[in-house]
């Protein structure tokens, strides 16, 4: 039997707030196990808490650049239940009036542009850490880091509307980059401040109804999501092949082994018996609120990419990359100003700058050459001062050591030929070695022209002028 994958994401995101939601402990990353604590986020008995008024408007921030309706007045809930990194037993969060409701995002797909639909966007605090013995030296004891607790979090919820592990792993692009626009989370997989749940659900091609759901739980790298969705579907597959009944519950992905497997029961919601916090008012959002808020959005990935398109005449595919974060939209638009040739710019930053930043894992704000350097250099290629693929040569050194191009160039005695009696003696010794050739391009197949410039560069070690080496052959050739 064929099956339709069920696919809804719920992500973490950490809010990049100085101080927690409730109380006036910092939120950074790294410090000594709970030294970023408090009577109020460790949950002692009497403290009350304060709400982040900062918190609020980055939630708010985060439901206008994904289309969601704020909702005039939202409140938290008690989440009941134990776990030993929760101290106060419950978790604060939202649930039946979340702050924002009914938005989107727009992934690309190999059918094309697909609009994924947002249930909810909702304020949470985060839980600590459960940290066991094996990785501190004694296997037969665990520890708990309370740093995290009470930082804070929203949790945004996509409709059951995704229908692969590739759509799945391309929303979560999408909504890395929409918040990271938005200036409200670093999105740090790798420090935990952007985390998802795949709900992961078969049924029969053509069923309206969903099949029993799975959720797989807190997985940190886009790579692994479409990983652990990819085996579940599989190994659910298997399961209503035999006949069987595919159990609703949470599992986690074992990235070493490449599989699933089970942690406990699903909870519903009824399970965590949620109750309206007593020691919270309900937050009220008026127009004028949310219409300051929305004023400091700053322009967002799908309108940039039109943008570019249309300003700069790229095509989309170009744009689209270029726009995945704001950070790498800064530095294209900063060397398209410095060097006004923007298809020749982005040629170079998709090519040869992606894939050094890609090889050293690091991001374009960490990037050794500057806008003005790749600028400076394309300049050079454009005014004949080398070639294109000595310029590889060159972005390569200017990368590895911050250098600038002419120095590069001037130390390296990289600088283009384009002295015509210089070039004049290399053609004419290929042409005197190249008998069969010559008579290959004398009949006809002008495409061998190719191989005497290839020949030429190789003699020159890549520093001849195409272009007019090209000139040169055709002359001398005609003359042959």
């Amino acid at each position: 039997m064929k099956y339709e994958t069920v696919i809804g994401l719920e992500v973490h995101a950490q809010l990049k707030t100085r101080s927690k939601i409730f109380c006036s402990c910092s939120t950074e990353f790294g410090k000594a196990p709970n030294e970023n604590t408090c009577p109020v986020c460790l949950g002692m008995p009497g403290v009350l808490p304060v709400l982040n008024r900062k918190v609020v408007e980055f939630a708010m921030k985060a439901c206008l650049a994904t289309h969601c309706e704020i909702q005039p007045m939202n409140q938290f809930a008690r989440k009941n239940y134990f776990y030993p990194d929760l101290p106060k037993g419950y978790q604060v969060s939202q649930f039946d009036r979340p702050i924002g409701l009914s938005g989107h995002l727009t992934i690309q797909t190999a059918d094309g542009p697909k609009r994924i639909g947002l249930t909810r966007i909702h304020m949470e605090e985060d839980a600590g850490k459960s940290i066991h013995g094996e990785n501190l030296g004694d296997p037969d004891k665990s520890y708990v880091d309370y740093n995290r607790t009470g930082v804070p979090l929203i949790e945004i919820v996509s409709e059951p509307e995704l229908r692969s592990a590739e759509d799945a792993r391309e929303y979560l692009v999408a909504l890395k980059s929409v918040l990271q626009y938005a200036d409200v989370s670093d999105c740090n997989m790798e420090e935990g401040s952007f985390r998802c749940d795949a709900n992961v659900s078969l049924r029969p091609a053509g069923q309206k109804e969903f099949g029993t759901r799975v959720e797989l739980k807190n997985i940190n790298s886009f790579k692994f999501v479409q990983k652990a969705i990819e085996h579940e579907v599989e190994r659910q597959t298997k399961i209503l092949d035999q006949g069987d009944q595919v159990v609703q519950e949470t599992r986690l992905y074992d990235a070493n082994r490449g599989v699933t497997y089970s942690m406990r029961s699903k909870e519903e919601a009824h399970d965590y018996r949620y109750f309206p916090e007593p020691d919270l008012v309900p937050v009220v959002c008026d127009a004028d609120w949310i219409e300051s808020i929305r004023r400091e959005l700053p322009e967002m990935p799908e309108e940039k990419r039109q943008r570019f398109v249309e300003q700069y005449a790229i095509p989309e595919y170009d744009a689209g990359v270029l726009t995945t974060s704001r950070a790498l939209a800064d530095y294209f638009e900063q060397c398209v100003e410095l060097f006004n040739q923007p298809k020749l710019v982005s040629n170079w930053i998709m090519g040869e700058l992606l894939r050094l930043l890609n090889q050293d894992d690091r991001d374009i704000g960490d990037c050794p050459v500057t806008p003005r350097k790749l600028a400076g250099m394309l300049k050079l290629i454009d005014a004949g001062t080398i070639s294109g693929k000595i310029a590889k040569t060159v972005f390569e050194e200017m990368y590895r050591t911050g250098k600038e191009p002419a120095a590069i160039i001037e130390e390296q005695g990289l600088t283009q030929i384009s002295d015509e009696g210089a070039l004049g003696q290399i053609v004419d010794d290929i042409i005197a070695a190249s008998p069969e050739q010559v008579q290959q391009f004398k009949d006809g197949r002008d495409k061998v022209l190719g191989y005497f410039i290839g020949q030429a560069m190789k003699a020159s070690k890549g520093q001849a002028n195409p272009g007019l080496l090209n000139k040169l052959f055709k002359e001398k050739l005609g003359q042959a």
